[in-house]
């Protein structure tokens, strides 16, 4: 394996640490709710201070690689993961594990948002757009394993041994990180570390409508994401009676749709045959059609397989949005690489966030809340991205 092929291994293992660390114990959830004497609603609230973490982490970790280079807070972003994920497996209380997450997002979304600047900094526009279908893929290997480790780990453990799991993963993802990935911004292209010159990038970003965009779009279709994420082992278990391992391959069928999509998406942007923006609006339409399948299925109980489609379609996709949008958000400020992939995957977290609790109001009786959560807003980021899009276009004519 080549240096370079080495390093993206290793990046997309970083950015894998926020699926792993919500869908490896999605097959758990159930049991973790009947252990710690909650309910499923308040149990989900795990999921969701995890996703506030990611994204307040990346707010924070992007504009400071910046300032500090790249490898140092990778390295005390892995480091400081494993310590909280061995943490949260002896948390002794639900309240207690929903702090431990929002420690544990924080510390993950360090490697995610400084992997995607490194590509940005080693690669110039086509070949970046290659780099984050490489990266996407590799991250994308960790949804189809995580919900089925965990369901396999639950036959032997329970949903304390998924996060000593977790652990080991964030110690060898730093021993990784020391070993095969270099410093790639170097001290005469680091910004000033100031507040005033970090407000300032944001808003050289937020001014910018393609940017706005492309966040915007990318941010509520992995809100649909992470209804679905949060949404459906409760619907697929507990509505439609599947087991733990059963759910775990619904899933790894998905997930294995979404990395095909992503794959797609970057070979056509990476030949110049197709235009990311063009990927990213015919990702939108497919998401919209599936979402629709979705919820007419729910709302009429045509039964599972309509569920399963609709989601399939779905996940399809958003795969196809997610890699041109951030191709499209880092393409026309190299300047700003840090904090533009900390807007971008702020947006995605903070959105995804808040849907989180709106899918378990129902628990398990009904998958309506799901599919209309993820109808919503997957149908808004589509109306939002083509309004900003045309209007930027006209702004610069």
């Amino acid at each position: 394996m080549s240096g370079r092929r080495a390093r993206l291994v290793v990046l997309g293992a970083l950015t894998a640490a926020a699926p792993l660390s919500l869908d490896t114990y999605l097959p758990a959830l159930p049991a973790l709710t009947a252990d710690l004497a909650t309910t499923p609603s308040v149990a989900q609230l795990s999921l969701t201070s995890c996703l506030v973490g990611l994204a307040l982490g990346q707010l924070v970790a992007g504009p400071l690689s910046d300032v500090l280079g790249r490898r140092r807070p990778m390295l005390v972003g892995a480091a400081g993961f494993a310590v909280v994920s061995a943490l949260c497996a002896v948390a002794p209380s639900i309240e207690v594990l929903v702090a431990l997450r929002l420690a544990q997002g924080l510390l993950g979304a360090v490697g995610i948002v400084v992997a995607r600047a490194v590509v940005r900094d080693t690669s110039d526009a086509t070949r970046s757009a290659r780099a984050f279908a490489t990266l996407m893929l590799v991250s994308g290997v960790a949804p189809i394993v995580a919900p089925v480790l965990g369901g396999q780990l639950l036959r032997v453990t329970s949903w304390r041994g998924v996060f000593v799991v977790l652990a080991v993963y964030g110690a060898l993802s730093g021993l990784a990180v020391l070993a095969l990935v270099r410093e790639s911004l170097p001290p005469t292209r680091r910004r000033a570390g100031s507040a005033a010159a970090t407000i300032a990038s944001f808003r050289v970003l937020l001014a910018d409508r393609r940017v706005l965009a492309c966040v915007l779009a990318a941010g509520l279709l992995f809100s649909a994401m992470f209804a679905y994420i949060s949404g459906s082992t409760f619907v697929l278990q507990d509505l439609y009676g599947l087991s733990p391992q059963a759910f775990s391959g619904v899933f790894a069928a998905n997930s294995v749709g979404i990395v095909a999509s992503v794959q797609l998406a970057g070979r056509l942007a990476g030949s110049g045959r197709v235009r990311p923006e063009r990927l990213l609006v015919g990702g939108l339409g497919i998401a919209v059609l599936g979402t629709g399948v979705l919820l007419a299925s729910a709302l009429l109980d045509a039964g599972l397989g309509g569920i399963v489609a609709g989601l399939f379609v779905t996940v399809v996709g958003v795969g196809q949005v997610l890699p041109s949008a951030t191709t499209l958000t880092l393409a026309d400020h190299p300047e700003h690489a840090g904090s533009a992939s900390a807007l971008l995957g702020t947006a995605q977290f903070l959105v995804g966030a808040g849907t989180a609790p709106l899918v378990g109001l129902a628990g398990g009786r009904s998958a309506v809340p799901m599919a209309a959560t993820m109808a919503a807003a997957v149908v808004l980021g589509a109306v939002v991205f083509g309004v900003l899009w045309r209007t930027a276009g006209r702004a610069a004519t």
